[in-house]
């Protein structure tokens, strides 16, 4: 009997997963403990491990999104048995699984590859795929007509030529020039790359986003950083920057509670939590970067230590690639700093990381001239940038927040009050 590849629920807010990429193709025999299929939630990507042996039977291609649960693929025990099930089930029938609203595609649409797009290994000769390539053909949706369904020369000529009559654009491959511009490379829009793409349209349509700009007096949060890393081995972490304002950032919003709310069906919501994102930036090749954000939950109530501890250990798997769902979702307010990218970056209009209603981006710590007590002096200022969403809050609390936030930068020691 047919065992199911099902998506696997990753966390307690998963709801649902898109189809990113098959490691077998259609037919393969696929082992237990093979990785087959990998799933993307949340921008987290994810590999799902076969848990038996079998002839592997896709249901589901690359770009389709399904709900937890749903059967993405099967594995037949004979070679008589996938015949049937091709027949039964063909290739694709858990496409509408997740079904749009009539005249909107559906969340997966835009990255789904056109009828015919094959999944997992492709099976190309050198000589088409380099054919493919340079006339920045995507060879996946190609019908192989060689042994075995092997991609051939013809195959892709003829799919060129198609596309050709068709009056398709081709993507410019490397080397060509475009109105007197060369290419150097061509980076298609998917994977996280399209996530985020999507939620920041997403924040900047459903959000009235106003940033306002200052600068924070950061010479006490120096000398209580310097302190700590004086006494590192004896606390057992090494304090950062990042550390320090997420537990500031916490006492601040608990201080001005409006400001860790969202807006959520023609209703404020003001979290009890306190759960505060901190952006992280990706490196995913040499022209590919990301972001990321997980998440310090219930920041309010951990200790520096606590703090360092869930910063890290969250990053280390982000950058990993072993982090899950819940570890990027449930924040109630995001931090970015932008200070480890150097002193160029000062202020910014960061976008809104939805369904939040504020967020802070700062950046370096930089000498500035500042006028203290009536003289001017030379201090370390740290540039802030608040954007916050203004259906939900007025200048007011946000007036009263960085004020807040102000007055605990500069004055550390009432954190313990």
């Amino acid at each position: 009997m047919a065992k199911t590849i099902a998506i696997p629920k990753l966390g307690m807010t998963m709801k649902e997963a898109k189809i990113v990429a098959w490691k077998f193709s259609e037919g393969d025999r696929v082992e237990a403990g093979n990785v087959v299929l990998q799933i993307e939630t949340a921008k987290v990507t994810y590999d799902v491990e076969a848990q038996a042996p079998g002839f592997l039977h896709i249901v589901a291609q690359p770009g389709t999104s399904l709900p937890v649960g749903a059967t993405a693929a099967l594995l037949a025990e004979t070679r008589e048995e996938l015949a049937q099930l091709q027949a039964e089930m063909p290739a694709g029938a858990a496409a509408s699984a997740v079904s749009a609203p009539a005249g909107k595609p559906s969340p997966g649409a835009a990255a789904a590859g056109p009828p015919g797009q094959r999944a997992g290994r492709i099976r190309i000769s050198p000589l088409a795929k380099k054919l493919a390539e340079e006339h920045g053909l995507d060879y996946t949706v190609v019908t192989g007509t060689g042994p075995d369904g092997r991609i051939v020369k013809e195959d892709v000529e003829k799919a060129l030529a198609a596309r050709e009559a068709a009056g398709a654009a081709p993507a410019a491959p490397a080397g060509q020039a475009i109105d007197g511009k060369r290419v150097k490379t061509v980076l298609p829009l998917r994977g996280m790359r399209k996530a985020i793409a999507d939620h920041m349209v997403l924040s900047l349509q459903v959000a009235a986003q106003l940033t306002t700009l200052t600068e924070l007096d950061m010479t006490e949060v120096i000398r209580w950083r310097k302190q700590l890393v004086e006494r590192q081995a004896s606390i057992g972490f090494r304090v950062s920057y990042t550390d320090l304002l997420v537990y500031i950032l916490a006492r601040a919003l608990k201080a001005v509670p409006v400001m860790n709310a969202s807006l959520i069906d023609d209703q404020v919501v003001v979290w009890e939590d306190i759960n505060i994102g901190v952006a992280v930036a990706l490196q995913l090749s040499e022209y590919e970067s990301g972001l990321i954000v997980p998440v310090v939950r219930n920041a309010d109530r951990k200790s520096l230590a606590e703090i360092n501890r869930a910063l890290a250990s969250v990053v280390e798997r982000a950058r990993a690639g072993t982090i899950l769902p819940d570890d990027v979702t449930g924040s109630t307010f995001t931090l970015t700093n932008t200070g480890v990218f150097g002193n160029a970056w000062a202020w910014g209009t960061p976008i809104i990381n939805q369904p939040e209603s504020a967020i802070l981006q700062t950046g370096a710590i930089v000498e500035r001239p500042a006028v203290v007590d009536g003289q001017l002096v030379v201090r370390p200022m740290m540039p802030a940038s608040l954007t916050f969403d203004h259906r939900v809050l007025d200048g007011a609390p946000v007036a009263v927040f960085l004020e807040r936030l102000r007055d605990l930068i500069q004055n550390p020691a009432t954190l313990i009050v």
